[in-house]
C-alpha cells in the first residue's frame, strides 16, 4: 500500500524506494540514524550498546543492544534487504548470550558505549537508574526477560512465519518494517511500521502468551511430580517383584510391564488423586473382536480371580474403545502431599503383586 501525499487537488501516490538504490547502508546510515532515534522502534529504550560482541568469540555482533523501562535487554537486529534474511535466528542466539548480563555489566558496558577512553561508570550508573526510575539497583527485577526487535525493509514468509510460532511460545519479539519512499522533489521519507504483532493485538497476545505459559508450566510441573513420583514407586518395587524391574521413571501417567505373552501388559497408572493396577488387554489396531474374546474368558473365571487377588476388580470391556482393562484403584495420586507417597506406593505395589498372581497363569493358558 502505497503512501500518498495530500494536496488540494489530488492524492498523489509517493514513490517507494529502497535502502540500496538510495545508496544507505546498515550499519554506517541505517543503524546510526536508529541509534539516534531509538524512540522509533519503541518509546521506551536506552541504547546501551552499539556493535556489542564482548560475549562472543566471534566478529559478530548484536547491531543495538537496548534496555527497556521494564529493566528487560532488548537486542535489535537491523537488515536493510526486503526478505530479512536469517536475522532472527542471529537474533535468537544473542538473546540466549546476553540473558546472562549482570546490572554490573550493564553499567560497564553502557560506561564504554558513553566514552570509551574516559571510563565513568559511577556517571553511568546513574543515567540508567535515572531512565528505570530507580532509587536503588534491583537486581531481582533487572533482565527478567530479554526482548527482540528485528527491524528490516521488509520480512519473507519464513521469517514471519518463524517470529509468529515464537511468540505463540511466549518469545517477546517483533517485526518492525522500515519503507523508505522518495518525494517528486527529493525529499527521503521512510515509513516505520510494526508488522507483527500488530500494536492493536500486543495486549490481546500478551494476555494469550501469559495463559499458554501458564499452561506449560502447569504440564511441566505434573511431569515433574510423575517423575519424582515413579521414581519412588520403582525403588519401592525392586526388591518386591520383577515385572517392572527394566522400565525407568518417566513423566508419563503410565508405566507397563509385560506378562508373558503379546498383547497382555501389567501397567501402573496414576492420576492427581488415585493411582490403579490394571491388566491391559490390547493386541493392536483392528482386534477389538480379539481383545473382548479375552476379556470375557478371563471374566469367566471371575470369582476365582478376586478371589486370589483378594478383592473386587473393575471389570471394563470398553465396548466403545478397542482395548480392555481389569483394574484396581488405590486411593491417593502423584498430587498427594509426599510424605503420604510411601504408603501410596506400597499399596500400589502390593496390589500389582497380587494381580500379577492371578493373571499370569491364566493369561498364558488362554485360548481364543
Amino acid at each position: 500500500m502505497p503512501i500518498f501525499h495530500v494536496t488540494p487537488q489530488e492524492l498523489k501516490p509517493i514513490s517507494e524506494t529502497t535502502f540500496g538504490a538510495e545508496g544507505i547502508l546498515e550499519r554506517r546510515d541505517l543503524q546510526r540514524m536508529l541509534r539516534n532515534q531509538i524512540q522509533v522502534l519503541d518509546e521506551r529504550l536506552l541504547v546501551i550498546a552499539e556493535e556489542f560482541g564482548d560475549w562472543l568469540d566471534s566478529s559478530r555482533r548484536i547491531d543495538l543492544l537496548c534496555l527497556d523501562g521494564n529493566a528487560n535487554l532488548v537486542v535489535v537486529e537491523l537488515k536493510r534487504t526486503e526478505d530479512g534474511g536469517h536475522m532472527e535466528l542471529q537474533a535468537l542466539r544473542y538473546a540466549a548470550m546476553v540473558s546472562a548480563m549482570t546490572f554490573e555489566q550493564l553499567v560497564d558496558t553502557y560506561a564504554r558505549c558513553r566514552d570509551r577512553l574516559n571510563l565513568d561508570t559511577d556517571s553511568a550508573k546513574v543515567a540508567i537508574l535515572e531512565f528505570l526510575g530507580w532509587d536503588d539497583v534491583y537486581e531481582d527485577q533487572f533482565s527478567q526477560d530479554t526482548r527482540i526487535i528485528l527491524a528490516a525493509a521488509d520480512f519473507g514468509k519464513e521469517l514471519t512465519t518463524a517470529v509468529m510460532w515464537l511468540i505463540d511460545r511466549g518469545i517477546d519479539i517483533r517485526c518492525v518494517r522500515l519503507k523508505p519512499y522518495r518525494m517528486n522533489d527529493g525529499t527521503l521519507l521512510l515509513d516505520v511500521q510494526q508488522l507483527i504483532p500488530l500494536p492493536e493485538a500486543t495486549a490481546f497476545q500478551t494476555q494469550i502468551g501469559v495463559k499458554k505459559q501458564a499452561e506449560r508450566q502447569s504440564r511441566s510441573d505434573r511431569g515433574e511430580l510423575r517423575l519424582k513420583f515413579w521414581e519412588g514407586l520403582l525403588g519401592f518395587a525392586r526388591n518386591r517383584s520383577d515385572v517392572h524391574a527394566n522400565r525407568k521413571p518417566t513423566q508419563d501417567g503410565w508405566i507397563s510391564g509385560g506378562i508373558g505373552r503379546n498383547g497382555f501388559s501389567l501397567t501402573y497408572t496414576t492420576r492427581q488423586h488415585d493411582s490403579q493396577v490394571e491388566l491391559w488387554i490390547a493386541h493392536g489396531t483392528g482386534q477389538a473382536s480379539r481383545n473382548k474374546a479375552a476379556f470375557n474368558a478371563l471374566r469367566a473365571d471371575q470369582a476365582a480371580v478376586e478371589r486370589e487377588f483378594g478383592a473386587s476388580l473393575d471389570w471394563q470391556e470398553l465396548p466403545e474403545g478397542e482395548g480392555c482393562r481389569i483394574r484396581s484403584v488405590v486411593e491417593g495420586g502423584y498430587k498427594s502431599p509426599a510424605d503420604q507417597w510411601p504408603d501410596i506406593h506400597a499399596a500400589l505395589v502390593g496390589a500389582m503383586i497380587r494381580l500379577d498372581k492371578a493373571f499370569r497363569v491364566r493369561v498364558a493358558q488362554l485360548t481364543y
